[in-house]
């Protein structure tokens, strides 16, 4: 190799030396850690057995993604974490958190949470005329930043009959949506449990 060459090689890996070092060297990227989740216990009671709950995990459920009264609102999963519960019958239950860049965006992220969960059952009918769907408002629960709680009821023209609570909250920059589920009607839902449920969910995020 010429003497000249040589030497431009030298000092390219002991440049490269020196940037495998410096990255060594530098502190890594903190994880972001997940807010406080609702325990298997905090799910209301469901008669003739018990809530399992699932491994809290980064991002977003797919079908949750798609689900035309969250989907939207919850954004690309990003800073994101859920868990999921279920029981032996036709109960199952799911929590999403979002921890956001600011207390403004965390409110906007709830104010759409809020309106799309509103207008879900118009949008489900739009979407599927084979469906019929309706809800109610539970009202808010005073606790963190806010908290509300709604129902929704759908039922197929082939009978099948689905109900679920929702609920979301806020406290400083982290929102989460509460989302229960089961075969039924609003009559089968545990509206006061469910509230009891949402506002530990809300008091977990600190």
């Amino acid at each position: 190799m010429p003497k000249r060459t040589r030497a431009g090689a030298l000092t390219a890996l002991a440049g490269a030396a020196l940037a495998v070092g410096t990255a060594l060297a530098a502190p890594a990227a903190a994880v972001p850690k997940p807010p406080g989740f609702l325990a298997a216990a905090d799910l209301p009671p469901q008669p003739g057995t018990s809530w399992t709950a699932g491994k809290v995990t980064a991002g977003i459920p797919e079908e949750d993604r798609q689900d035309i009264c969250v989907g939207v609102a919850l954004g690309t999963g990003q800073d994101t974490w859920y868990r999921e519960f279920r029981t032996d019958l036709d109960t199952s239950a799911r929590q999403i958190s979002a921890e956001l860049p600011s207390v403004r965006v965390a409110k906007g992220r709830f104010a759409k949470l809020d309106e799309d969960i509103v207008s879900c059952a118009d949008r489900i009918e739009m979407d599927d005329p084979t469906t019929q769907a309706a809800y109610q408002d539970y009202g808010t629960l005073p606790v963190g930043d806010g908290a509300h709680v709604y129902a929704l009821h759908t039922e197929t023209s082939w009978g099948a009959s689905d109900v679920r609570l929702l609920s979301i909250g806020r406290e400083g920059r982290t929102v989460t949506v509460v989302d229960w589920g089961r075969l039924g009607g609003f009559a089968d839902a545990p509206v006061k449990a469910f509230k009891r449920t949402t506002t530990t969910a809300v008091n977990k995020l600190h």
